[in-house]
This record gives C-alpha cells, structure tokens and sequence, in this order.
C-alpha cells in the first residue's frame, strides 16, 4: 500500500476540511475526471481515486481509522484499508464485488454528471443531391436543460434537500449476516429514487424532472459524395445532460432516392442508351446525359449492344480527397417493333442480299447491313 496516495492529497483538502469541504471538492473532480466527460486514458483511474478517497473520507469512523492507521487498519488484516476479511465486514472492496451478483449495484454517487443519450434521424433526399451535397434545416423532438431550474428539479428560489435516508448518497444499506459474515448488500434509495435528493417544491415548467421537451430546428450540412444507408454525426446535438454532463450526439442516416436514369455503384455513374440497327452498324455521334450536363459521345461502326463507354470523370465526387468517379454508359441496339411496308420490304431485300437468310447470327449480319445502307 506504499504507492497509494494521501486521501486529503487525492482531494486536495486539508486533514481539518468539513465534511460540506470534502464532498465539494470530490464533485469537482468527479466531473473534472469523470470518464463520460474526460476522455483522457488515465481519467477513469484518476476517478476511481477521487471516489475511493471520498468513501473514505465521508465515512467519520472510516476516516477517523484512516487518520490513525493509514492506509493499513489493523482491524481489516491482511486485505489493506477497508477490503479484507478480518471484521467480518464486507462493506468495503469486496462489498462491492458481492453487490454485483445480488443485485446492489456499485457506488455510482447519483449526483455525478452524466451524459446526454445519443439520437438518430433519417433523411431521404434526392440522387443529385446526394451527388453533390446540400443544406437543409431539420426540427427534432429532444430534451434539454430546464431553462427556468437550469437542471435542479426545483422552484426558483429554492433548491433540492438531502435526502435524509441515504444522506445523499442515493443508495440504501441492508447488512445480511452470512455463513461469510456480514454482507452489506446496497440498493437505489426507496426514498429518492437513487437520486440522493429530495425536492420538496417542484420546478412548474419541468415537474421537477430537470429537463423538458423542445421541437429544435438543426442546421445540416451533407457532403457531396454521400451514398445511401451513410451515417452522419452531429457532436452534442443529442438529449441534454444531466447535473452539467454532456449532451449526447445526433446520428443522421441518408436515405437516396433512386433516380429514373442514373444508377450509382460506389463513386461511378452507369446508364443506358438505346442505339437503332443503323447507329450500331454504320457508327454515329449521340448526345448523353451526364449528372452536370450533355456530351457527345461517338459510336464507332460495328458497335454491338451490350458496348459499354466510360465518359471519364462524369462519376461521382470522392467523399474523402481529390477527383470524382466515371460514368460508364451501355448501349442497347433495339429492335423495332412496328415497321411500315415500305421498311419491311427494304429488310426482305436485305435479308435476301448474297443470298443469305434473316436468322443468320453474327458480324456478318450487320456487314450486311452497312453495305445496304451505303448502297453497295
């Protein structure tokens, strides 16, 4: 036990300080290393010796002890100040482990700042706007701080009571004698709910709860890049917290519309465009819609369905760094369906060129095909 550190040190009180002292300064730590607000990789170890010095030091007979032995009490053995078996009394370290299987719960103080819980909305919005970002502003049901109590629970001018079963600390005590010894098995206090307070003249605006419902409108900014089923997250816009801890975030996640034309496959835009029996065979210049605007895109002589084009950088912009997808376009050669006379007898003529029959597959077909239309 050499290593642990003076308890009035850990709180920074001095071997005089009044109770109403020492429970003022394990607050301030507590909220300055809690591990719900201080994210730094020796906060929950810090916390856990502001909170065992606290036990300690709130405790008169354990703090007398203290004052006397140190952190070694001759009447706990062997296990250090106040976690061995030698009293029989399980009220310290292994009270705890004991309270965990029986249902006690740990030694949370209840006034301790605690954290706002996380929300989650969903937003559809249109293929481009996906493509290309946008600003909206959206309204969501969520709870803060009580602007008239500012989180206390009570009416202006008064302020919330100790609890005067569990003396604030929101927990009530039942010691059962076991074959073990005495085990001290703790519960939320009947009395306060586990809050260690009670709050005899209530806020009017939040029925003492500390908190109301409000309807806030949140200004979102969507990147361009974004795809669908993506999740965005907007830090302390969640539930309120509460006792000064911090609010929770918001998580929205991106539903996209699909749209008639385009179809999206990671950053890259695919289409198709359908090509006559002429196009294909003989090539021609057609115009493509792209997500920004038209281009001319030239299809070579002999081109079969099913060709697939890439227009470069016409595809998506990255969502993270530099440069945008392609777009690749598929031509389709169809084939007609309703055909005048003078049509038809033009393709029996075709058909019959060299001799050949219509049901004959292959390149040669459309060879054919382009000698008829130049004429040859």
């Amino acid at each position: 036990m050499a290593d642990k550190r003076d308890y009035y040190e850990v709180l920074g009180v001095s071997k005089n300080a009044s109770e109403d002292e020492v429970k003022k300064a394990y607050r301030k730590l507590a909220r300055q290393y809690h591990p719900d607000v201080n994210k730094a990789s020796d906060a929950e170890a810090k916390f856990k010796e502001v909170k065992e010095a606290y036990d300690v030091l709130s405790d008169s007979q354990a703090r007398a002890r203290y004052d006397q032995y140190g952190h070694i009490d001759p009447n706990q053995g062997m296990g250090g100040f106040g976690g061995g078996f030698g009293g029989g009394d399980f009220g310290g370290g292994l009270g705890d482990i004991f309270d965990m299987f029986f249902g006690g719960g740990g030694r949370r103080d209840p006034n301790a700042p605690q954290r706002g819980n996380d929300l989650q909305y969903t937003m559809t919005i249109e293929f481009k706007e996906a493509v290309f970002g946008k600003e909206t502003d959206i309204t969501i049901p969520r709870t803060e701080t009580c602007d008239t109590c500012f989180g206390s629970g009570a009416k202006p001018g008064t302020k919330p009571q100790t609890c005067s079963v569990c003396h604030g600390s929101g927990q009530q005590e039942v010691v059962q004698n076991t074959p073990l010894g005495r085990m001290v098995n703790r519960r939320p206090c009947s009395n306060c709910g586990g809050t260690g307070k009670i709050i005899k003249e209530k806020c009017t605006t939040c029925g003492g709860a500390g908190r109301v419902k409000k309807q806030r409108k949140i200004h979102v900014r969507i990147p361009g890049g974004v795809d669908d089923g993506a999740q965005l997250r907007m830090t302390g816009e969640g539930e309120g917290g509460l006792r000064g801890g911090p609010a929770g975030d918001l998580y929205i996640i991106i539903r996209v519309k699909p749209h008639d034309f385009f179809v999206r496959e990671n950053d890259d835009i695919l289409c198709e465009v359908p090509l006559t029996f002429a196009q294909a065979a003989l090539g021609d210049e057609i115009e493509i819609p792209t997500l920004t605007e038209k281009v001319k895109l030239k299809i070579p002589a002999g081109t079969q369905t099913g060709t697939f084009f890439r227009l470069k950088g016409k595809g998506v912009p990255h969502l993270r760094g530099n440069g945008t997808g392609d777009q690749h376009v598929r031509v389709i050669v169809v084939t007609p369906s309703k055909l005048s006379d003078e049509q038809k007898e033009l393709l029996r003529q075709f058909a019959s060129f060299d001799g050949e029959n219509t049901h004959e597959q292959g390149q040669s077909f459309f060879d054919r095909m382009k000698r008829a239309f130049r004429g040859d």
